[in-house]
């Protein structure tokens, strides 16, 4: 399995949940993996079994929202492996406060990691995408930067932002053959939210949303990662991939 043979990918948030799951899989393809989370130790866990399987990876402790941070990660990805080819803006969080109940401190600190975030990772690696002449950023939003989300105002809004700043980036940068695409999951298992889904009556809720009558797996999102991060999507850029079990179609 080479489909991103070669090619350096940084991934946010790898620790747990789809950037581990997006980081587990691009290091299979063949991809040099840098793996960042403001969890150490789970990134390091992560990169050894990507060590173990015969993988290059690099665990780096990561606060997205810290321009410094991003400094030091951008130059030692440059320092190990020479280049970066793939950039993968999945950390986030969310937090489930209704608006009018949000504190400033909230709004911030979701602003500040889910969109700022997104915006230091695009700052900081697209100098060295233009040495190369060419990359890949896929930056994770949620259906909820493509709908309205009742109850949770700070996140949609993080995340709508993060929608218009791919498509904004995607313009600037096509010309010098640096795509940046925006992928939305939709219900998806992971750590934070597989609590969710084990009450009967919150699963049934959720399944009246999609099309597909499921919810969806970490993996799933991950394989859209790998598509858009290789030479197989060459022509696609600025485009909304939402992956949702048709959330967005109902």
């Amino acid at each position: 399995m080479t489909r991103v043979n070669d090619k350096v990918a940084i991934v946010t948030g790898a620790g747990s949940g789809m950037g581990l799951e997006e980081a587990l899989l691009l290091a299979k393809e063949g991809a040099k993996v840098v793996l960042t989370d403001i969890n150490e130790q789970a990134v390091l866990t992560a990169a050894e079994s990507i060590q173990k399987e015969g993988g290059i990876a690099l665990a780096m402790k990561h606060n997205v929202a810290s321009e410094e941070d991003w400094i030091h990660v951008v130059s030692e990805t440059i320092s190990r492996f020479g280049k970066i080819d793939v950039l993968v803006n999945n950390a986030g969080i969310s937090l489930p406060v209704a608006m009018l109940e949000t504190t400033v401190e909230q709004w911030q600190r979701t602003i500040d990691i889910n969109l700022t975030g997104t915006f230091l990772g695009m700052k900081h690696t697209i100098p060295q995408m233009q040495n190369n002449g060419s990359g890949s950023i896929i930056n994770i939003s949620s259906i909820a930067g493509l709908t309205g989300s009742s109850g949770a105002g700070a996140y949609t809004a993080s995340k709508g932002g993060v929608r218009m700043l791919s498509k904004a980036a995607a313009v600037d940068f096509g010309p010098q053959n640096i795509r940046v695409n925006s992928i939305y999951p939709g219900y998806i298992t992971t750590p934070m939210s597989e609590h969710l889904f084990q009450d009967d009556q919150m699963l049934q809720w959720f399944l009246s949303k999609t099309a597909l009558p499921r919810v969806g797996e970490a993996p799933e999102v991950a394989q859209a990662v790998l598509f858009l991060a290789s030479d197989d999507s060459s022509y696609i850029t600025g485009v909304d991939l939402p992956v949702d079990g048709g959330v967005t179609a109902k």
